[in-house]
């Protein structure tokens, strides 16, 4: 059975952010998202610039900047406009919602003015995803659930991943798809971003466990594969950001 495209299923989205990324990836021929875990200004910076034509999506951890400025969030800002990527920040917000609100909006980052994007676990219920609703909907913002992990030996079951994508029918309007190693189901609006993607499938020293391009888009049908060290180690970083966006997109045609 053919796929629909990413722009037809963008239809299907009430998540305004949805529609946007779906578009973007048939737009840029791209569904890779970079997974960029540097720790200056100056090398998030240089990456997101060389690297964001190829890219659909950065994905940031904000914490882990040593000299982190305001000033840095906002060139991010305009080089997202400038190579139209989208900026996922990379929080997984695990509390009650009151807190997850103000982790979201307030604190030293300002998260919800600058990042399109961000996660959370579902542990908490209902209740995180209100909480971070409030400030994030106003904003045409999203958020993505964690429904799967690629560390060995996690704690998420099939009961757990099951509940996760029920809550997240709750709140089409925000939640707009998971952090998946699997497609989690048959209804086109949710998008399914797969980390722990590289082209030599194996693993590191903390229970990290690799699948390659093919595998992520083709038999576990997810839709953007999330890579980091694979493109951030490599001598080339630009043609190796290439080798992957051509390999996801190839998967995606198949």
């Amino acid at each position: 059975m053919k796929r629909r495209s990413y722009t037809e299923r963008a239809e299907t989205c009430k998540n305004e952010l949805a529609k946007k990324l779906f578009r973007l990836l048939d737009k840029k021929q791209s569904n890779l998202a970079l997974s960029a875990d540097v720790t200056t200004c100056e090398k998030l910076l240089s990456l997101a610039d060389q690297l964001g034509p190829e890219i659909c999506v950065l994905k940031t951890h904000i914490d882990i900047i040593e000299d982190f400025t305001p000033a840095l969030t906002q060139q991010l800002r305009k080089l997202a406009d400038k190579h139209q990527f989208l900026i996922f920040e990379d929080r997984k917000f695990a509390d009650i919602g009151n807190t997850v609100k103000l982790q979201y909006q307030k604190g030293v980052y300002h998260i919800a003015d600058w990042a399109d994007i961000i996660n959370a676990h579902s542990l908490p219920g209902p209740g995180i995803v209100t909480g971070l609703a409030e400030v994030g909907l106003p904003k045409q913002r999203g958020l993505l659930l964690l429904a799967e992990m690629s560390s060995a030996n996690n704690f998420f079951t099939p009961d757990y991943t099951e509940k996760t994508v029920r809550l997240a029918e709750q709140f089409p309007d925000f939640v707009m798809g998971f952090i998946t190693q699997h497609k989690l189901s048959e209804q086109a609006n949710w998008i399914n971003m797969t980390p722990g993607v590289q082209f030599a499938a194996k693993g590191d020293a903390h229970g990290q466990q690799y699948i390659e391009p093919e595998t992520a888009i083709l038999e576990h049908q997810t839709d953007i594969i999330i890579v980091g060290r694979g493109i951030i180690q490599a001598s080339d970083p630009v043609a190796e950001a290439r080798k992957y966006r051509e390999a996801g997109w190839k998967a995606h045609r198949s």
